[in-house]
């Protein structure tokens, strides 16, 4: 059986990431405006989130060929941490502290056993 291109391996990831970063702003976006009226941040973050489900379906889809249903969402949290880490430090002005950081890290140590065979 031939191997995947790099492609394969590597445009589900990325769109993942991309999903992820619409997905954070989804989430956490609002909490810099919280004195905007919650049914405006509801509607916004939907808005928002249809643009993460345009990049997060296709990349889940592509990414099966190539990796398993586990190792996609462990993935995902990966990406999602990552993405939250930066987001937290430069958008919303909280940066993570070390017990923050242990905590990840213990979840990547996770989403790694998911790769294991």
């Amino acid at each position: 059986m031939p191997t995947p291109p790099l492609s394969a391996y590597l445009y589900p990831v990325l769109l993942l990431v991309a999903s992820n970063v619409f997905m954070t702003f989804a989430w956490y976006g609002h909490l810099k405006y919280r004195s905007a009226p919650l049914l405006a941040v509801i509607l916004v973050s939907w808005g928002i989130a249809f643009f993460e489900y345009c990049l997060q379906v296709p990349g889940n889809r592509l990414g099966a060929a190539v990796y398993s249903a586990p190792q996609l969402k462990g993935m995902q949290e990966v990406i999602t941490l990552l993405v939250f880490a930066g987001f937290s430090a430069v958008y919303l002005g909280q940066p993570l502290k070390w017990n923050h950081w242990a905590a990840f890290a213990l979840i990547v140590l996770a989403a790694l056993l998911m790769f294991k065979e």
